[in-house]
């Protein structure tokens, strides 16, 4: 019997595409920077989509978040997506807006290597993944830190020839009065205006701060940042010096340039006070008895509590 032999080719194995995510990041809270974020998302969702050797994962995006900082949500969202196995590839920018601290850029870049993630730097055209990856992104990485540390230098000189001169920096609006970032200073809000004054008279009164609460909410009066008064929006209003005219500056700082932590100043710099920086709401006077109220009612409070507790026991 002659035998026949019959070849079997074997099924052609479809080549699986490329798991790609790109992260973008913008530093400032500004609408030129939020665009800026916007163009870069629809770049990278069209760069992405178009490949058809790529599947598209998404584009990560954080909105004023320092590149310094590692706990940027995005950025860890990302992170995690790496972890559980679903991305190949991350595409970025720069590696300064992938991260501007030398050791987050190399620690990161070497756990998602062990997991057989790539990432590429498009200014720098750097694979990770690439045998030389790693030395190029060690050079470039440390450039791009010592570039935020003479940022946040030529800042702080900035800050501190403003504060010299009585100009803030960073201002918020506080209740019953309006930053105006144009001119660095506190328009008064005559409706708010009025409900300041009437706390501390509820206070001078004998009101606690329970009570002035109680007493605004019942009358429907909205605090700036909550649904209703608390005893700490309170005390918060009571204590707070600038509704006196008058500006405390340097109250706070930031501890160092990558991870900007903002401390209270307890001594550790010198506070700058400029007088009569912008229209009073409160007299000095007034304020002044209410500060001193406040630690004679509080030092009374203990002394009662102490006592109590005594007698308890």
């Amino acid at each position: 019997m002659d035998r026949n032999i019959i070849k079997i080719d074997a099924e052609k194995q479809l080549k699986s595409r490329i798991r790609v995510c790109a992260y973008a990041r913008v530093s400032r809270d500004k609408d030129a920077m939020f665009q800026s974020l916007s163009a870069q998302v629809s770049h990278y969702n069209k760069m992405i989509n178009s490949n058809p050797e790529w599947q598209f994962k998404g584009v990560y995006a954080d909105y004023a978040f320092s590149g310094t900082k590692e706990d940027r949500p995005e950025f860890q969202k990302m992170l995690e997506a790496c972890k559980a196995g679903e991305i190949d590839l991350i595409i970025t920018k720069s590696i300064s807006r992938f991260a501007r601290n030398t050791e987050t850029v190399l620690k990161v870049v070497r756990e998602l290597k062990a997991r057989d993630v790539d990432v590429y730097f498009e200014e720098q055209k750097i694979h990770t993944i690439s045998s030389d990856g790693e030395f190029m992104l060690s050079v470039l990485a440390a450039y791009y830190q010592e570039e935020a540390r003479s940022v946040s230098e030529n800042m702080k000189w900035r800050i501190k020839k403003d504060f010299s001169q009585g100009i803030m920096w960073g201002g918020k609006d506080n209740y019953g009065y309006k930053y105006d970032i144009d001119k660095k200073t506190f328009i008064v809000v005559p409706e708010e205006a009025a409900v300041v004054k009437r706390i501390f008279e509820l206070y001078i009164a004998g009101a606690g701060f329970q009570k002035i609460s109680s007493i605004l909410n019942s009358e429907g009066i909205k605090p700036m940042t909550a649904n209703e008064w608390s005893k700490n929006n309170v005390k918060a209003v009571i204590s707070n010096s600038n509704y006196t005219g008058d500006l405390i500056l340097q109250k706070t700082y930031r501890k160092d340039y990558l991870s900007k932590k903002k401390c209270k100043n307890n001594g550790e710099l010198p506070m700058i006070l400029v007088e009569n920086h912008h229209a009073p709401i409160i007299s000095k006077t007034v304020f002044q008895w209410v500060q001193s109220e406040m630690k004679r009612r509080t030092s009374k409070r203990k002394v009662q509590q102490k006592t109590a507790k005594t007698e308890q026991g």
